[in-house]
């Protein structure tokens, strides 16, 4: 069977060989515009995952990165260092139970991050005709049903 060219139907190999390194490459620009505010890649998403779930505990954002709640707890001593995250034991209930929000300069933080990464973005996608612009835009729906994360 002949491999498919962009004249032909395209097969799932043969689009997954051509997406993999465009995404690689734009997952690594974005990494740099992370860094050049002043965070890490994994510090970023980290804040990102608490900002939605504030007061979630160590255990259980452990559960969500998939990462042990040790390794977590480091990350998490080193963003409230920095002032980004904060422990806030619980009011009621178990007073024992320590949750975690984003403080001020947390959200701050991350407004940076997605405003670098999407200024990024939007001057390389400025410099597309709007034709491919548009196609760009038609096949988002089905990319980000691609990137759910599957059980």
């Amino acid at each position: 069977m002949p491999t498919p060219t962009p004249d032909t139907t395209a097969d799932a190999l043969h689009v997954a060989n051509r997406l993999r390194p465009v995404l690689l490459r734009l997952s690594r620009q974005l990494r740099r515009e992370t860094h050049a505010a002043g965070l890490t890649g994994g510090q970023a998403s980290l804040l990102a995952t608490i900002h939605g779930h504030p007061g979630a505990g160590v255990n259980a954002l452990a559960a969500a990165e998939g990462m042990t709640a040790a390794s977590i707890s480091g990350h998490i001593d080193r963003l409230e260092a920095a002032g980004l995250v904060a422990r806030e034991r619980s009011g009621e209930g178990d007073r024992r139970r320590v949750g975690l929000r984003v403080t001020r300069s947390g959200v701050r933080a991350l407004e940076d991050v997605r405003r670098r990464r999407t200024a990024w973005l939007a001057t390389r996608l400025d410099t597309l005709d709007p034709d491919e612009l548009r196609r760009i835009d038609a096949a988002l729906d089905a990319l980000s049903r691609v990137a759910e994360v599957q059980p």
